[in-house]
């Protein structure tokens, strides 16, 4: 049995946030918490949000204390300041952090006995669906919009956690490429690789079924064409906001793997941004993984645009996938190792201990122990 979960409402196209105002019109409500970061506000990024709102008359607040790698703190900040503002539903504007922020407020004001956040952890389903939550990307990378997944960090113990909730779901996404403008060079690269982690890792999961293997592959092929170019032409940051949607739908219903099990201990210890320490893992994963996925490998080297597939043995379209990966990593400016970024020799034990327990590792195509994963981070030092 295969179960799928979307979103009940999607808007993709240039412009598409003005339908903000009409679609809390249309739900009956007057008020709204926007969940987003200063940056954002600063830049002027949310004016669309606001004249959408303002021209239906509708009331809003801004919590806008959300922080890369969204903590518990600022979960029960924001739940304090959506009870305060006596709103009706949410608004998260923003990349990722933004929208798994959101998510966790969604969740613990409608069911306050998870009011300490570290709770929903083994939750598979909360008891009540979250407060309304509407969401507006303004990264290609995350797909927070579309899944039932969202990941905070828990500061005290230096360690992230999983939620997996059907009840977290926005109810309403806005795929709005203009709201994606913004995004600098470095931001752009590191979304799109945890996009392309995304359909890679969803397409060889466990979990994967006819539904989620087909979007898969469509995002790999949308994402492998269109991530180089999308800092500068507004067509190919069209396709990247469709491409990361599309991983995000496949793997919110196919699951995740390793590459992400290793990732976020990654982020919660060394603070590596979550896009660059999938980046940098991803080569080594695909090879780890590829004598237990069949002939997935050599699909996905076609879909990222390698010629001949057909006519290589496993090793050829296995080494094929790893370069066509590293050449558009390079292309994008990511070059670093894991060394460079701060990791050691010291902190592997740890590092491999929290990837061991982290949620994504159970949907992996090839069983993982300790010393594999102590392994590949040695690898990239």
């Amino acid at each position: 049995m295969h179960h799928m979960i979307l979103n009940t409402e999607s808007y993709f196209g240039n412009g598409c946030v003005q339908k903000i105002g009409d679609e809390a019109r249309e739900r009956n409500f007057s008020c709204a918490l926007i969940v987003t970061d200063k940056q954002l506000i600063k830049f002027g990024t949310l004016r669309p949000v606001f004249a959408s709102l303002q021209s239906r008359g509708i009331s809003y607040s801004v919590f806008d204390e959300v922080e890369p790698n969204p903590t518990i703190r600022v979960v029960q900040a924001g739940t304090k300041a959506f009870f305060d503002s006596e709103a009706q539903f949410i608004i998260a504007v923003g990349g990722g952090s933004a929208i798994d922020t959101a998510k966790g407020i969604s969740i613990v004001a409608a069911n306050p006995k998870h009011s300490d956040v570290r709770s929903l952890e083994h939750v598979s389903q909360t008891d009540h669906r979250g407060i309304t939550l509407f969401a507006v990307p303004t990264t290609a990378g995350t797909a927070s919009e579309v899944t039932i997944d969202y990941v905070i960090t828990d500061e005290e113990n230096e360690r992230k956690f999983l939620c997996a909730d059907d009840n977290c779901i926005p109810r309403v996404a806005f795929i709005d490429a203009e709201m994606m403008a913004g995004m600098p060079q470095k931001l752009a690269a590191a979304t799109g690789m945890d996009a392309l982690t995304h359909a890679i890792e969803a397409y060889c999961s466990k979990r994967a079924w006819d539904m989620t293997e087909i979007l898969a592959l469509k995002a790999i092929e949308c994402i492998a064409q269109n991530l180089k170019h999308s800092c500068q032409l507004h067509e190919a940051r069209e396709k990247m906001a469709l491409g990361q949607y599309l991983a995000g739908m496949a793997f919110s219903n196919g699951g995740l793997g390793a590459n992400h099990a290793l990732a976020h201990p990654l982020s919660a210890v060394h603070h590596i941004p979550h896009g660059l320490a999938n980046a940098i893992l991803l080569p080594k994963i695909i090879e780890f993984n590829a004598p237990f996925v069949g002939e997935k490998v050599r699909h996905i080297a076609k879909a990222m645009g390698i010629h001949g597939t057909a006519n290589m043995n496993q090793e050829q379209y296995v080494r094929a996938c790893i370069d066509a990966v590293e050449t558009l990593k390079r292309s994008i400016g990511i070059t670093q190792n894991l060394g460079e970024l701060g990791v050691t020799e010291e902190t592997i034990p740890l590092l491999a201990k929290q990837a061991m327990a982290d949620a994504c590792m159970a949907d992996n195509p090839r069983p993982m122990h300790t010393g594999n994963v102590e392994a590949i981070y040695r690898s990239l030092l």
